[in-house]
């Protein structure tokens, strides 16, 4: 079997089309369909089954997939750890950090690696954090600089690098802005604007209501911060942001027994080995 046509298979199973899958592999259309039916004539088998616009594997498909996965990774791990021996500092870096991360923590980090090792080129994928450590969990990412989940995968190495004190923020002209402090039951009476669900960032926030059986009036979700900052900063809701994006038109306020946080750094696979240039990234950060 191919390495390529391994490489196309993975990439329609993950993304549920052959036409995504071309994108994300710089293909044409026929190109990747002619890989997977090499694929199919040498294993003797349907490995998608083709349903109108949907697709999706066969018990055959589902099978190879985990294996498939698996010699991929083994060989993009063996290819790092032979030409980490030359010692040399080189190549292309993929990672994956979020907007927030990207615009408010690394600038000066990066500015510094690249400065150090000019014959890295960086390649650099903005998502968000659980899409990121996703990334990393498959291998198609060295690491992800994000968000760290509360209970990360197995797979899945976990360094803490910054902390983001988390406070409840509100625009000057919101119904609160008179109060210095209130009570979180108080708070989850008026409309809030809150990260996505699924993200991390919601989660924690949704275990401090959680605990006090509380339920929120969530009137808009976003997965990008600074368009919550905006929407906050008119006076649509309230919302939970990192101190560090305080604003002249953004007010925090206290929260009688409110105190949260959330943890920022690195993700890497624990089973793979890194390139010699993620290894002086993650010197850096650390």
């Amino acid at each position: 079997m191919d390495i390529p046509n391994l490489q196309a298979f993975i990439a329609i199973a993950e993304y549920g089309s052959f036409s995504e899958a071309s994108e994300h592999l710089y293909l044409t259309q026929p190109a990747i369909s002619k890989r997977i039916a090499v694929l199919e004539e040498e294993l003797d088998t349907s490995l998608f089954d083709r349903v109108g616009r949907r697709i999706q594997l066969t018990e055959a498909g589902q099978a190879l997939l985990p294996r498939a996965q698996k010699i991929l990774l083994e060989i993009e791990d063996s290819r790092r750890l032979v030409q980490n021996l030359s010692n040399s500092v080189g190549g292309t870096l993929r990672f994956a950090t979020s907007h927030h991360i990207g615009l408010h923590r690394l600038p000066p980090v990066l500015r510094q690696y690249s400065k150090a090792f000019p014959e890295v080129e960086l390649d650099i994928q903005f998502m968000d954090s659980e899409e990121a450590c996703r990334a990393v969990e498959h291998g198609e990412l060295e690491m992800a600089i994000v968000t760290l989940p509360l209970s990360p995968q197995d797979v899945l190495k976990v360094q803490h690098v910054w902390t983001d004190k988390l406070r409840v923020a509100i625009g000057m002209t919101h119904a609160l802005a008179k109060t210095k402090k209130i009570t979180l039951t108080e708070l989850a009476n008026h409309k809030a604007i809150l990260p996505a669900r699924g993200t991390f960032t919601r989660e924690i926030i949704e275990h401090a209501f959680a605990d006090k059986k509380l339920e929120l009036d969530i009137s808009l979700a976003s997965n990008y911060l600074e368009t919550i900052k905006m929407m906050v900063s008119v006076g649509i809701g309230w919302s939970i942001l990192p101190e560090q994006m305080k604003s002249r038109d953004l007010k925090f306020i206290n929260v009688a027994g409110l105190s949260l946080q959330r943890k920022l750094g690195v993700v890497t696979h624990a089973k793979r080995t890194l390139s010699n240039a993620a290894i002086e990234l993650f010197k850096l950060l650390t």
